[in-house]
């Protein structure tokens, strides 16, 4: 006879943990013990049986595995944990007895500091490791970085968030690593790909966060104190391994009055393109020593600014720069190979994505001047990673800018958010001699300056998901701007597809079946309002009389109004008032239901339409009695027809095959229904907004 096992040593219950218990072996508080388990990465599990995996008779919630227990007994955090449940007993004893001084005194010298270097060399033995898990971790320091200042909050902990912030972003801007962005309702997506790790991170808007009470705050703040950890070694690694200095210098100064990325100064190899940009930085419009610097596309800029005519109504044609756009984009195209399919039905074959050299230089050799009332932030870490060296804003929206002044002639780019602007006065437009001019010109609302090129913000993010330049015009101020697309989301096909045009996603017929069922629709509102207007006369609900029927004058009485029912009922006022059928005919004994269901009979039998043969024998068409006729109908017939013998052919073939496959063939084609009708649907509600536009 075997030996009889005790209960709760094997099994379920050996290999389970419950929270209680776990505190008691570990011998520390249970905001300890929260603590902990964050930095060390472990989670509750849930057992197949709760019942089997709690020894006791009172069911339990949270389990953790007896292993990861276990495995906290040999963390070195656990005596930190303990010298300070110490340190916080011997406070209270002196505050007790009054000794407030001897109090301080063990609080400013026996407190003892944390560190979570090992637990980071633990939990992340390769650096790709820590690559992988670096999402959470920018973007709740990210979402910590716009937060204010609070008692839970406090402001040391916000300025490390956004100081290790900034220099994460200034690494993404020298190496040229950020790919791709989105604009959504919860704030910008971002996705950059450092050592073939992509990396997703949302940053919310710089809106005014309001901290409620509900939010657990403690817990955040022990997953902050990791990921900060984290992110500084990290941001550590990447800085040594392209040979910058870490940390970076840090601009108080600059900080304070709103430079952000350009309060944080790089040092080290392959910084000496930065440092000549920063000597820019010095002078207002672009000038070295009173002179204009020489750069190529300085001149163009000039030569541009020199052909256009001078005036008030000066315009700036969009489509002036379309060849230098049309150049850029085919050396684009030439740089990066691409994959055609081979037939209608093959597979759509994933293209390869632009590298950072042809995304560095993306917006090169442009300059751009930030409106005021575009988001500064975004648009210059977006600009500077694809390239851009040369961004301008007004002097009210922080430090930094290569240029405040609005009317600089070197500015090619301008970023509005507001409506159509019209040409600049001539007491606000550029000379002809740029060398000398105001030191800080604000231009007008409503007015622009020649020579360049004005775009709405979305216009930066759609050209860097494409990784190429596209056309101004179409975001041009106060234009309809295109679909703002997701770039993670793949158009599949029989989906549909909002940048793609609508003649190509529409199946044979479509459009002419929502043309019919819209005249349908026209035809059904007409007869409405003719039923209306005759329920109005017939209840005595008098219409607007004209002034040049004498008849109806006749039917005023001496106050001006108009008696219902007067004057001869006999006689009708036009023949189409005394139509009452199909024909000029006598009423019959007979119904009239009846006599239309045999007209209908006998054209059947003719192998006419019943419309087709009322417009032959009263000479005009009929509207109102058959509805789908026409075009529409056709249409409808045609495809009704077509599905009918799809589903015949679909049967004949499904009758060949085995039950299983039978059922799986059924549950395919169940949900392709599904996402036809969705894609229908979505089809048809862009064709009544493009014929409402029309």
């Amino acid at each position: 006879m075997g030996r009889i096992k005790k209960k709760g040593t094997a099994g379920q219950a050996k290999n389970f943990i419950t929270r209680t218990q776990a505190v008691r072996k570990l011998q520390v508080s249970l905001p300890d013990f929260r603590r902990l388990c964050i930095y060390k990465g472990i989670y509750p599990r849930e057992p197949r049986s709760k019942k089997k995996a709690s020894k006791s008779s009172t069911p339990s919630t949270t389990f953790y595995y007896t292993r990861d227990i276990q495995y906290l007994l040999h963390e070195p955090l656990l005596a930190k944990f303990r010298d300070h449940k110490a340190l916080a007993k011997k406070i209270s004893r002196h505050l007790g007895r009054g000794e407030v001084g001897d109090a301080a005194r063990l609080e400013k010298k026996g407190a003892t500091k944390l560190s979570l270097d090992h637990i980071i060399k633990d939990r992340y033995p390769t650096f790709v490791d820590a690559l992988r898990d670096l999402d959470d971790a920018l973007s709740l320091l990210f979402l910590f970085a716009n937060l204010p200042s609070t008692s839970t909050v406090p402001p040391k902990t916000i300025a490390l968030c956004q100081r290790l912030c900034l220099e994460f972003e200034h690494y993404l801007i020298t190496t040229n690593s950020l790919r791709k962005s989105f604009l959504s309702i919860k704030g910008i997506y971002y996705q950059a790909t450092i050592q073939g790790q992509d990396i997703l991170w949302l940053v919310p808007y710089k809106f005014v966060q309001r901290v409620t009470g509900d939010v657990d705050f403690r817990i955040m703040g022990t997953f902050v104190e990791f990921y900060t950890t984290l992110l500084g070694f990290v941001n550590f690694r990447l800085y040594t391994t392209i040979g910058l200095i870490y940390p970076p210098r840090f601009n108080a100064k600059s900080y304070e009055q709103g430079g952000e990325l350009n309060a944080i100064i790089l040092e080290g190899r392959g910084i000496e393109e930065p440092k000549q940009i920063e000597s820019f930085k010095g002078h207002v419009n672009g000038e070295v020593d009173g002179g204009t610097v020489p750069t190529k596309a300085n001149e163009e800029i000039q030569k541009q600014i020199a052909t256009i005519k001078e005036g008030p109504n000066a315009e700036l044609d969009v489509l002036e720069g379309q060849d230098q756009y049309q150049a850029l984009d085919q050396e684009m195209n030439d740089a990066i190979d691409t994959f055609e399919t081979t037939g209608d039905d093959a597979d759509v074959l994933p293209q390869p994505q632009a590298g950072g050299n042809e995304a560095g230089s993306l917006f090169a050799p442009f300059t751009f001047f930030l409106s005021r009332e575009t988001p500064r932030q975004p648009l210059e870490f977006i600009l500077r990673a694809f390239g851009c060296k040369r961004i301008g804003w007004d002097a009210i929206l922080g430090d930094g800018a290569f240029t405040t002044n609005e009317a600089d002639p070197t500015i090619t780019h301008q970023i509005v958010d507001r409506p159509p602007m019209a040409s600049l006065p001539e007491e606000l437009q550029v000379s002809e001699s740029p060398s000398d001019p105001p030191p800080t010109t604000v231009v007008r609302p409503g007015y622009r300056v020649p020579g360049r090129t004005l775009v709405q913000p979305q216009w930066v993010w759609d050209c860097i998901n494409q990784v190429k330049l596209l056309r101004p015009d179409l975001y041009a101020p106060g234009a309809t701007l295109p679909p703002h697309l997701s770039p993670w989301v793949k158009p599949t096909k029989g989906a549909y597809d909002p940048s793609a045009p609508l003649a190509e996603q529409e199946r044979e017929g479509e459009a002419e079946e929502a043309e019919g069922f819209s005249d349908d629709e026209d035809e059904e509102a007409q007869e409405e309002d003719v039923e209306k207007s005759d329920d109005a006369a017939a209840d005595g609900v008098a219409l607007a009389p004209s002034a040049s029927t004498p008849a109806t004058a006749d039917l005023q009485d001496d106050h001006g109004m108009t008696i219902a029912g007067s004057g001869s009922e006999s006689e009708p006022a036009s023949e189409a008032d005394s139509f009452a059928g199909f024909d000029s005919a006598p009423e019959s004994d007979t119904d009239p239901t009846l006599t239309q269901h045999q007209r209908e009979l006998e054209a059947e039998a003719a192998g006419l339409n019943f419309s087709e043969t009322l417009t032959k024998a009263n000479g005009q068409p009929v509207k109102g009695i058959l509805k789908g006729s026409g075009k529409g109908d056709e249409a409808r017939k045609k495809a009704a027809k077509k599905r009918r013998e799809e589903e015949e052919e679909l049967e004949r073939r499904k009758m060949m095959m085995g039950r299983k496959k039978r059922k799986v063939l059924d549950k395919m084609l169940y949900s392709n229904r599904q996402k036809e009708g969705e894609a229908e649907a979505l089809r048809a509600k862009r064709r009544k907004i493009e014929a409402r536009r029309g």
